[in-house]
């Protein structure tokens, strides 16, 4: 069971010429690991997943297969699934949550979408999700709305509403750009334990190498839209074949000895 991409393109036909974002990219998220996909801004790794969330506006071009389970997914059947079987974390949470609306609602308006059941059931759904995303005191924070949570609590409150439903598959884009080391390492954490107890399959969008080797099981790299390299973390880390690679790795190591 995998979420399978192969030949991936994706075009942007704008005013000022036609954009290759994604240059034919193949790639598999198994259920139960983490896919690390690494690369710099404008690499095309947030417009993959894009594509296959069937997120990217109708003036892009996309060719290729994209397969959830062994079945072929265009826009009309991603809309079917999306929210339930695969969803999606965003970067910025504050730019994602309805401010005019109270947390637990906007879960609730989640699981509502996807399940035939009463808003009780519903509203005891979604505080269990909060407690699962290891959101403290969740009953209250319920009725709380986005400008009382702090950073890290909001990016929580995605991830609940991205688990509410128990899909198969999660891709979380950047999900620790905005936080502090610990925050971050708290939300690195959970997406473990989220692979780790319902063999969920996280595909991680980062440029951060660091965060790669705390929770990938494997990594794939991004350049100009294709794919440099893919491999089990350690090779990644300990015999990185391309140049690109390698350069990434070194200016890590040189970052952590001037900190140091």
């Amino acid at each position: 069971m995998a979420i399978e991409v192969e030949n991936l393109k994706v075009e942007f036909e704008l005013s000022e010429g036609k954009i290759e974002a994604v240059k034919g990219v193949s790639f598999k998220v198994n259920k139960g690991e983490i896919l690390a996909i690494v690369g710099e801004s404008g690499s095309g790794k947030s417009v993959s997943c894009m594509a296959i969330m069937g997120l990217l506006p109708e003036y892009a071009k996309i060719s290729g297969s994209i397969k959830i389970d062994n079945v072929n997914i265009d826009r009309e059947i991603i809309k079917k699934v999306r929210g339930k079987k695969i969803t999606m974390v965003f970067q910025e949470p504050s730019a994602v949550l309805n401010p005019l609306l109270t947390v637990g609602e906007q879960i609730v308006e989640t699981i509502l979408a996807h399940n035939n059941i009463s808003r009780k059931e519903a509203v005891d759904i979604a505080i269990k999700s909060m407690e699962e995303a290891k959101i403290p005191q969740a009953t209250r924070r319920f009725y709380q709305y986005p400008h009382e949570l702090s950073g890290g609590l909001k990016q929580r409150v995605v991830i609940a509403i991205a688990i509410a439903n128990k899909p198969d598959y999660i891709l979380a884009d950047e999900p620790t750009t905005a936080l502090d080391v610990t925050t971050s390492a708290q939300i690195l954490k959970l997406l473990t334990n989220l692979k780790e107890s319902y063999k969920i399959g996280i595909a991680l969008i980062t440029h951060d190498l660091g965060v790669v080797a705390q929770v990938a099981d494997r990594v794939i790299v991004m350049y100009k839209g294709q794919i440099l390299e893919e491999g089990d973390v350690y090779s990644i880390f300990d015999n990185p074949k391309s140049d690109y690679t390698k350069r990434l790795l070194s200016s890590r190591l040189n970052i952590k000895s001037i900190s140091a």
